[in-house]
């Protein structure tokens, strides 16, 4: 019992340091997200999936977005192991760029929408 409650205090202490030490594109994206401000779809971020983080987790949706940086140029095989890893989970995975966010944030919000399915009929729940 004891070593599931440290696995869970680890994860949710590293859930929390990423959260601190989120992207400045990211922080905008959570802006726009939390509290069902989109379309009334609940989304979570920084999220645990299996043995990754996921940056933001609608679970109604069945959808994982990833906000990636110049850095994801260079383990495009790591992102691919774990695209195959949450499409097996059952999820779908969308990526934006940073500079998508930055140029862009209509368009990234429109973007979305349409991965969930559009907007919530009956709002938050």
């Amino acid at each position: 019992m004891a070593v599931k409650t440290l696995k869970r205090a680890q994860t949710i202490a590293r859930a929390r340091d990423l959260r601190r030490t989120e992207t400045r594109a990211e922080a905008r994206v959570w802006a726009l997200l939390r509290n069902h401000r989109l379309g009334g779809w609940k989304w979570k971020r920084q999220a645990p999936v299996g043995p990754y983080f996921v940056d933001f987790l609608c679970t109604d949706a069945g959808l994982v977005l990833e906000v990636d940086g110049d850095v994801h140029v260079l383990q495009a095989d790591y992102d691919a192991r774990r695209t195959a890893f949450l499409q097996r989970s059952g999820f779908r995975v969308l990526r934006i760029s940073n500079i998508q966010v930055e140029a862009d944030p209509s368009g990234v919000c429109q973007t979305i929408l349409r991965a969930c399915g559009g907007a919530r009929a009956a709002g938050p729940g």
